[in-house]
């Protein structure tokens, strides 16, 4: 049975760790809302299933469904593809999205074991759909067993990232503006006050604007990722017409000139843009920062780019003991977000 806790996390001793680290598994949700891939989906269940069966060599999969139709559906497509059914649990867990990387629980860790956080979730202050995805790290504690803490403010997976050493990155678009309406009133020592409670954070990066096309307004998954401690790959556009030059240099300055928690300066290492991706005239939230850290992989969104080849490299230096894969997300991007956002890990 879960259990709520009333004292801070890391007054107990948890710390969120960093993503490089051992994870027992990876939580996914199967696609199947629509609205998400408008014209796409049919195609968005083959790139799903891609991906679980390159993470099933690695890790367990955590796979949250819809319905026995649901389960079914998926069942037959992954042993079509040759996934490990035996290395993915199929839990009746129904989402309004499956973007578990803002939906999930953060988890943590101690000498006691594993806890989760549950954040609130309000749909990124932009879709009325939101109850089923608000309830599903309380769901997720009471299949593993896990004691919940309820820090009783709103926040999404992609929004943060962390070193596991007591550092974090995030923007200030997206937790400062009071447009966002996520969490109004709440300033920014406040918001250091819960991630040090909640997640061991001792010092907080604060980066400015995320990249046009996000509707998360300004995720730092597409921005700027750990890769391991004091190591720091940020998005970078090198042609000055591009909407996201501005934002993005900024960025990289603000990282140039920033310790993290331990006093050290960070070693920034630029990561390319792709060309604008462009469907139906939106321009999406196309980004190599949103890979994905798993055991012994590194999934890499790729978008039939020459600059696909520069990040796979660079990143390929940066996790030299992980296999790095591209993963083809053009269609994926069409939702709004690629691998980063759709997975969340859970420690071991």
């Amino acid at each position: 049975m879960a259990r709520v806790a009333n004292a801070k996390p890391a007054a107990l001793g948890f710390r969120q760790p960093a993503e490089w680290e051992p994870h027992r598994a990876t939580w996914l949700g199967w696609p199947h809302h629509e609205g998400d891939w408008p014209g796409k989906l049919p195609a968005i269940v083959w790139v799903y299933t891609e991906i679980i069966r390159r993470l099933a060599r690695h890790e367990r999969v955590s796979l949250l469904l819809q319905s026995e139709r649901s389960e079914n559906a998926a069942r037959g497509a992954l042993t079509r593809a040759g996934a490990d059914l035996d290395q993915i649990d199929f839990l009746r867990i129904p989402t309004d999205r499956a973007w578990l990387r803002d939906t999930a629980p953060s988890f943590v860790k101690s000498e006691r074991g594993l806890a989760l956080i549950d954040w609130e979730f309000n749909g990124w202050a932009k879709y009325p759909n939101f109850s089923r995805d608000n309830r599903v790290p309380s769901r997720i504690a009471k299949v593993r067993g896990l004691q919940r803490f309820v820090p009783k403010i709103v926040l999404e997976g992609g929004s943060i990232d962390l070193d596991g050493q007591g550092t974090m990155l995030t923007t200030e678009e997206c937790l400062l503006s009071d447009v966002q309406q996520r969490n109004p009133g709440k300033s920014r020592t406040d918001l250091e006050a819960i991630f040090a409670d909640y997640l061991g954070v001792k010092k907080v990066l604060w980066l400015g604007r995320g990249i046009t096309g996000d509707d998360t307004h300004g995720h730092v998954d597409d921005l700027a990722r750990f890769v391991r401690p004091g190591v720091v790959v940020v998005a970078h556009e090198t042609s000055s017409a591009d909407v996201n030059h501005a934002p993005l240099q900024e960025n990289l300055e603000r990282l140039l000139g920033m310790t993290d928690a331990t006093g050290a300066r960070l070693d920034v290492v630029k990561l390319p843009m792709p060309a604008p991706v462009v469907f139906e005239g939106v321009r999406l939230p196309a980004s190599y920062a949103n890979f994905y850290i798993a055991n012994g992989l590194v999934l890499v969104p790729t978008f039939n780019d020459p600059n696909d080849r520069e990040a796979l490299g660079i990143l390929g230096e940066l996790f030299p003991d992980r296999d790095v894969v591209g993963i083809h997300a053009v269609d994926l991007v069409w939702g709004m977000g690629t691998l980063h956002c759709m997975s969340h890990e859970e420690p071991a």
